[in-house]
């Protein structure tokens, strides 16, 4: 295990009933804020009113950016930075999943910023100041709400790519359980694939003696599934949610990649450029490359892959290699059974648009740390996915 420094600023608020505390926490440092949440669901579930109720009783005024799309694009980040600056807002309040959180957080930084804020996502721009950022969250998935990451396509030059800064970790996210009892199943199959991968990515990044991150990325995973199988059978149950959710923050919070080397992020790079294209649901983008990622790359550690195998999914006295293809071959059936695709085909994907994708991702190969993927390898992989 590496050296490290850790410290995370966001203070979380966990509970039923917990989105009346806003407000409060908001006045500290805003009398003005912007809204950005997606397509209206909020307004159903009542959470909306919820936020709004606590924003008014602490004398808290707000603006509204409705509309943000899942893989959010970067024309509504413009929007949002020009309602900002027009209404002299003061901080930034998210309410949803990945998405409006990350494009809070580009709004955020790119209200100081002079120039095009698309320059943090391609290393022209280190963003050291961002405004106050602020979640309700209703989404479970990205670990956006505890971390200070960004992911935001360009649609113009289909370039999905991310941005990572201390200022862009919120203040406060409140985590309500109740608040995601109205979700689709599919949403909440995505957010669970989205959190594991995000495990996985750390899990295998090569780092030896990481027993204690092994366990806990074991832990999260086992939870993640356990409590996703209740929920899909029961949406409406509270612990299991919490426990999902707790998970997926957990993921990603930066605690599960302490003395590691960083991650590998190979399938997240691969992924980026095929929902980049083709618009698919991240999280079901995810359970179509990871899988295909883990068998191409296994043998650069099959002993990793082996204990993967063992300690999620139970595998008996075989050897490593055949406990490491099992592993694979299990979290396949798992991502299928919860209804989400595992190959190109069941996401409607063309087996001749890998090449666009293949080109897309060598914009930015190589990249891997498990592995080192140039566009062959990635091609490769996708083709294991047909």
């Amino acid at each position: 295990m590496k050296d490290f420094i850790f410290q995370n600023p966001t203070k979380v608020v966990f509970g039923k009933g917990k989105i009346s505390k806003l407000g409060s926490e908001v006045k500290k440092v805003a009398n003005k804020v912007l809204i950005v949440y997606g397509r209206g669901s909020i307004k159903d579930n009542g959470v909306y009113d919820m936020v709004t109720n606590s924003l008014k009783s602490s004398n808290v005024d707000w603006v509204e950016l409705p509309g943000v799309k899942p893989n959010p694009i970067l024309s509504k980040v413009y929007d949002g930075i020009e309602l900002a600056r027009k209404e002299g807002i003061d901080a930034v309040v998210a309410i949803g999943g990945g998405s409006v959180i990350d494009t809070s957080k580009t709004i955020a930084a790119g209200y100081h910023y002079k120039g095009d804020i698309w320059d943090a996502f391609t290393g022209k721009y280190k963003v050291e100041k961002s405004l106050a950022i602020f979640v309700v969250l209703t989404i479970s998935a990205t670990g956006s709400e505890m971390n200070g990451g960004a992911v935001i396509t360009n649609e113009k030059t289909r370039q999905k790519y991310s941005f990572w800064a201390t200022t862009s970790y919120p203040k406060l996210s409140v985590l309500d359980p109740s608040a995601q009892f109205s979700l689709p199943k599919i949403q909440t199959a995505n957010g669970a694939a989205d959190a594991i991968a995000h495990v996985l990515e750390l899990y295998f990044d090569n780092t030896p003696n990481t027993l204690i991150l092994d366990e806990i990325s074991e832990g999260i995973i086992r939870t993640v599934m356990n409590s996703t199988e209740i929920l899909l059978r029961n949406p409406n149950d509270y612990d299991a949610r919490a426990n999902l959710i707790w998970s997926a923050t957990l993921a990603l919070n930066g605690i599960n990649g302490t003395g590691r080397s960083g991650g590998d992020w190979s399938s997240h790079a691969i992924e980026h450029s095929l929902s980049a294209l083709y618009d698919i649901a991240h999280g079901s983008g995810l359970s179509i490359i990871f899988p295909a990622w883990m068998e191409y790359v296994r043998h650069e550690d099959v002993e990793k892959f082996a204990r993967f195998s063992r300690k999620i999914f139970e595998i008996g006295d075989v050897d490593d290699e055949k406990a490491a293809l099992e592993g694979i071959k299990r979290l396949k059936k798992w991502y299928k059974d919860i209804g989400l695709p595992v190959t190109l085909h069941d996401a409607n994907i063309p087996f001749d648009g890998i090449e666009r994708v293949v080109e897309n991702a060598a914009m930015r190969t190589p990249f891997g740390r498990l592995k080192r993927l140039e566009p062959n390898d990635v091609r490769k992989i996708l083709e294991l996915c047909a």
